[in-house]
């Protein structure tokens, strides 16, 4: 491997270092407690967990919608590289004003984190859509696996950090110093992304007189059409759409989960802490299991375990139990969405990586609607979140079963067809 590859590939590696500390602080863990014992503070019985699951939702909503047409035009104009640094600096900007949100603000809250999030979403689609671009066949669960443990360990490194400012500072002011320290360290660390990753070549012939945007249209229109070819592709986006609904449901709701069960802060961010931690070795070791019995194997394991989480998560009522789950969630949550990522772009071919990542990213979206969508009602119409928590299990079984259907060799030989037709 050249040092220049080396350095695209470094500069690849700590841009998931750089988000994840959104994922982290924002997603995960600082916000969902501050929302439901701040923003929401006047809000009455769970009403906070409930809204928070509903600003999730049309955040995914809003993402879902963007995704495939952000990747179509990403294609046809060759900027998946501008189009990554100004949904990241999109989402930096609406994570630092998370910082003025103050008690009774819930809606203000849900706002900011709705925009920042379809920034920290678009960013991501054309992040990963980079990925078969600087990763030969041979290497790419590896890298995708490498990848995911750096943002474990990036977004593990600011959480602990944040962790030290609540337990030194206290109150409302040191949570909202941490959402400054995000912005912040999502802004340094893409750096390393900027000035080593290159464009990729554009496989479509570019008219510097057509509007890139409604260039992207049509081009969206054209792939709908195509898609029909990438049967095994399409039927891995089902399995996904559906399994990675309840991984997305646990990461966004696990927190204020727990909060509404009479964990206190402490536990909850310490418990999503070692999540971190243990995710840096899980996720390594997910892309060498991958060598040993395949990818889509690997996969199945972490969907068995998830269905194991959610079965215990009903039963969760001490700060051990959480703590005990959060372990749990650490050693499948890397591991399995960095093999779905490479799986994915082992079947896409290169002159649509942008769009067909939209596609997944829009599935991803959409598969995270339903299930914070179910959580907020259940919820709301039980008055607690318990039955929410072990109707996950459905969409582990179902997304295992329909990925068992998909045959990977036949998707990635017809997408390797495809970029020889290409080049000709």
């Amino acid at each position: 491997m050249s040092s220049s590859n080396k350095k695209m590939i470094f500069g690849w590696y700590m841009y998931d270092w750089a988000n994840s500390a959104f994922a982290t602080t924002v997603m995960a863990a600082v916000l969902p407690i501050y929302y439901s014992q701040v923003a929401g503070a006047k809000l009455e019985g769970n009403l906070a967990s409930a809204y928070w699951g509903y600003t999730n939702t049309i955040a995914l909503l809003i993402s879902a919608c963007l995704a495939p047409i952000l990747g179509a035009i990403a294609d046809f104009s060759g900027l998946k590289k501008r189009l990554l640094l100004s949904f990241a600096a999109l989402g930096i900007f609406f994570t630092a004003l998370l910082y003025f949100i103050k008690n009774g603000d819930w809606l203000f809250a849900s706002l900011l984190f709705i925009l920042s999030s379809v920034g920290f979403s678009g960013a991501d689609l054309f992040y990963n859509s980079l990925l078969p671009h600087i990763a030969s066949p041979d290497e790419i669960d590896q890298i995708s696996t490498k990848g995911y443990a750096l943002g474990y360990l990036g977004g593990g490194i600011l959480l602990a950090i944040n962790v030290a400012m609540i337990e030194l500072i206290g109150g409302e002011f040191a949570a909202r110093l941490c959402f400054l320290s995000v912005a912040a360290w999502w802004t340094v660390f893409t750096i390393p992304l900027l000035l080593n990753v290159k464009e990729p070549a554009t496989f479509h012939q570019t008219d510097s007189t057509i509007n890139p945007v409604i260039a992207g249209f049509r081009q969206l229109k054209k792939t709908f059409n195509d898609l029909k070819q990438y049967r095994q592709l399409l039927l891995f986006l089902t399995a996904f759409w559906i399994y990675n609904d309840g991984i997305g449901t646990i990461i966004k709701m696990a927190t204020i989960y727990g909060a509404e069960v009479g964990i206190s802060r402490t536990d909850l961010i310490g418990a999503l802490l070692l999540t971190q931690f243990v995710g840096i070795p899980f996720a390594i070791g997910f892309g060498h299991l991958a060598k040993l019995v395949g990818t889509k194997s690997s996969i199945y394991i972490g969907l068995a375990i998830y269905t194991l989480i959610s079965i215990a998560g009903y039963f969760l009522s001490t700060a051990l139990h959480f703590w005990i789950l959060a372990f749990m969630v650490g050693t499948v949550q890397g591991g399995t969405q960095a093999l779905s990522r490479s799986l994915f772009g082992s079947m896409s071919p290169k002159a649509k990586t942008a769009e067909f990542f939209g596609f997944y990213g829009m599935s991803s979206k959409f598969a995270g609607i339903v299930g914070p969508l179910l959580f907020a009602i259940v919820g709301q119409i039980t008055g607690s979140s318990r039955l929410s928590i072990v109707a996950l299990v459905i969409f582990f079984v179902l997304g295992g079963i329909i990925l068992s259907l998909v045959d990977e060799e036949e998707g990635i030989r017809v997408a390797r067809v495809a970029d020889a037709a290409v080049r000709l």
